[in-house]
């Protein structure tokens, strides 16, 4: 039992501090640092997170208004705007990268029995966000000639909803470039829009023996090598393998590729899948691509539910630190979920976090939804006060 600490303590309890230790160590995080070392940083972020504070400012006057609570927080004494602003600047983000990496293997392991279609392999979801910068401001993340913008690349591991790969950069890098960074599991399935169909890169995923599934670009110049029966009372019409047609496309990717073109049932539109997995039936690699949507719906989760669309600093290092805090704070609620076997959703965990970091209860009992109670049926002996 957790008695006499806040929600927040117990959450925090969840951090592998020891190995942030290490972290900071490596990076000589807190050298000739006086206050608000690396860690102390990490909780006034995640409480920032926690709570939706939007500038620096109203971080302080929260901190300040909860002195005697600081305690269980780790902190001394709430820190002036003034030393944020500074350690945002001076701490180096890639301390807070590496501790969002930990925790994501951590999140990963723990919702590895989680199945996607009832597949064994993993399946994973890539796609980018940009997020709008004011160009005099942020000069160092030059994107039109007008404002400037930075991308957030995600690979999302659909078993949990967990980033298993997150690359910031400029908002003019071409999404098809991630491609080439991307680390690459053999047997794995990436779903990806028609933005990442680069057939040179896509043939190297095949050669590390993974799969992949994106739409065909239209006016792709293809040919029909044979057919596989389909049955269009499904929705798909056909089930082909294909070779390319175009000279440098055809040396790019010299041998078959699946071609599926199914007509969706509630739209009415026509879709054309490219993919090199010969096995799985028609309709799953159409509802793998579906599922690719998931992870629009986490970047727009992140966008609403945390503090990522507004900065409290405009170096590169203070964009960077608050982003990966930002992903380290939404994968440690989704730890605690996890391993404390909770079934409320992480946007109720969270609402719930908001208004309740300083409340002295038991975390699993805090974070589970109220569950509806029915009156007990009156006694049969029960005093009747009017008898007419």
């Amino acid at each position: 039992m957790n008695v006499g600490k806040t929600l927040f303590a117990q959450v925090m309890e969840f951090v592998p501090w020891k190995t942030f230790g290490r972290i900071v160590e490596r990076h000589k995080g807190d050298a000739g640092v006086r206050t608000l070392g690396c860690a102390d940083l990490f909780r006034v972020m995640a409480f920032a997170q926690l709570t939706w504070r939007e500038s620096l400012r109203d971080i302080e006057a929260c901190l300040a208004a909860n002195q005697a609570k600081l305690f269980h927080m780790g902190l001394k004494a709430p820190p002036a705007r003034s030393t944020l602003a500074d350690a945002l600047n001076q701490r180096d983000w890639r301390i807070y990268h590496a501790l969002a990496q930990r925790l994501i293997v951590r999140a990963r392991a723990l919702y590895a029995q989680d199945s996607v279609l009832d597949l064994d392999a993993s399946v994973y979801a890539l796609d980018s966000t940009t997020i709008d910068l004011c160009l005099s401001l942020f000069d160092w993340a030059p994107f039109r000639s007008t404002k400037a913008a930075i991308k957030l690349h995600t690979l999302l591991d659909l078993r949990g909803a967990i980033p298993a790969f997150i690359h910031i950069s400029e908002g003019k890098l071409h999404d098809v470039n991630v491609l080439d960074i991307l680390p690459v599991e053999a047997g794995a399935f990436y779903v990806m829009d028609r933005g990442y169909v680069d057939f040179e890169r896509l043939y190297a995923m095949h050669q590390a023996g993974a799969f992949f599934v994106t739409r065909a670009k239209a006016g792709m110049d293809a040919r029909r090598v044979y057919s596989t029966p389909a049955d269009r009372s499904t929705g798909v019409i056909c089930d082909q393998r294909v070779m390319l047609n175009g000279f440098y496309s055809a040396k790019n990717y010299p041998e078959h590729l699946r071609r599926i073109r199914l007509r969706d049932p509630q739209s009415g539109k026509t879709l054309v899948f490219l993919t090199n997995n010969t096995t799985l039936p028609a309709l799953t690699i159409a509802a793998l691509y579906k599922s690719r949507w998931q992870v629009e719906l986490f970047f727009k989760w992140i966008k609403q539910h945390l503090r990522i669309k507004r900065f409290l600093g405009t170096s590169e290092n203070a964009v960077k630190t608050q982003i990966w805090c930002a992903v380290a704070t939404y994968v440690l609620i989704a730890i605690v979920k996890k391993e404390l076997h909770l079934d409320a959703s992480l946007y109720t965990c969270l609402q719930i976090l908001s208004v309740s970091v300083f409340e002295k209860t038991e975390v699993s009992c805090a974070l589970q939804p109220d569950r509806p109670r029915s009156e007990p049926p009156p006694t049969a002996n029960q005093l009747i006060l009017f008898d007419f």
